[in-house]
């Protein structure tokens, strides 16, 4: 009883001592600073100099002295598609689905083989459906209708309570486009 008593005298007067001290360092004169400003404020007030003037952009035409080389400006992503493999033939479908996968943006989903994502999950928002998609780094994405998932142009069609609708586009055994429909479901895990 007496050891916490004692205790508490001495965290009392420690407290105490440590408040003391800290009163001490606070000071109300500040002269020195108000010497400091007035000081700075006295000095005369000078001219921004002005900007150097900017040189005009010259565009630059990259010739490479070997046609085997590749051109630094395109987009590797591209590259990887077989642009060079595609052939428009005379076949209107076929000229269709070249357009479309020379033409539109690649997403990120499209990376991925469609076997290997994962449907977790919708969303509703003023009747439209957004898919939940869990690729196989566990990164979790939102699509919509109109979005591309897959390695083969997978456009979703339509997106219900328990599964995406897509079409893929893929190459037949004889080089030519095709049309394919793939599911994917809604993942139980």
């Amino acid at each position: 009883m007496k050891l916490k008593m004692m205790k508490t005298i001495l965290t009392s007067a420690l407290l105490t001592a440590a408040c003391f001290a800290l009163t001490g360092c606070v000071s109300t004169d500040r002269s020195d600073l108000e010497n400091y400003v007035a000081d700075i404020l006295a000095r005369p007030g000078g001219r921004i100099p002005s900007l150097p003037p900017i040189k005009p952009y010259e565009a630059y035409l990259y010739q490479s002295g070997k046609l085997e080389l590749r051109n630094p400006f395109r987009s590797f992503f591209q590259k990887n598609v077989g642009t060079a493999e595609i052939k428009p033939e005379s076949d209107p479908e076929q000229i269709r689905f070249t357009t479309e996968i020379l033409t539109h943006n690649r997403e990120e989903l499209e990376q991925f083989e469609l076997d290997s994502l994962r449907m977790v999950g919708i969303l509703e928002n003023n009747d439209a459906f957004w898919a939940i998609i869990q690729d196989v780094e566990g990164a979790v994405h939102r699509v919509q209708t109109g979005h591309y998932i897959g390695s083969n142009f997978g456009k979703i069609l339509n997106i219900q309570e328990d599964r995406i609708d897509l079409r893929e586009i893929v190459k037949d055994s004889t080089g030519r486009w095709e049309e394919r429909q793939a599911t994917l479901a809604l993942s139980e895990q």
